[in-house]
């Protein structure tokens, strides 16, 4: 069985690498991390995620932006996004379902737990 592929997007390097560490520890999961919005939609061209794991609010381009951006392409169109983020209180996620203007969020910080259940809930899930 092949691993599913995440894209995790954050400023914040320790926030990436423990969501890396995280995922990869299940052995379900190939991670790629970036810190940057810069070049997010060029780099799930080439990564090809099942998943993308995306902040909200990062210098240069936030969330919504990368999204929009992401959206537009049609390689990266299809490809599932979890919001992640700390403006937002965990109990205004739960009031919507785990779900803000239809895309699933997960609060900053987030426990393994959360993130594991809400990854696989979201996943592509490709045929074959």
């Amino acid at each position: 069985m092949s691993k599913k592929r995440v894209l995790i997007v954050d400023d914040q390097s320790g926030f990436t690498r423990i969501i890396k560490l995280t995922l990869e520890k299940t052995g379900l999961y190939e991670v790629l991390e970036k810190n940057t919005s810069a070049g997010v939609v060029v780099a799930a061209g080439e990564y090809d995620p099942d998943l993308i794991l995306l902040d909200v609010i990062m210098p240069g381009s936030d969330g919504g932006d990368v999204v929009g951006l992401l959206k537009e392409n049609p390689r990266t169109r299809d490809i599932p996004v979890i919001f992640l983020t700390a403006t937002v209180r965990k109990q205004e996620i739960d009031e919507g379902g785990g779900i803000i203007g239809g895309y699933p969020f997960l609060p900053k910080p987030v426990s393994a737990k959360e993130l594991l259940v809400s990854v696989e809930k979201h996943i592509r899930q490709r045929p074959g």
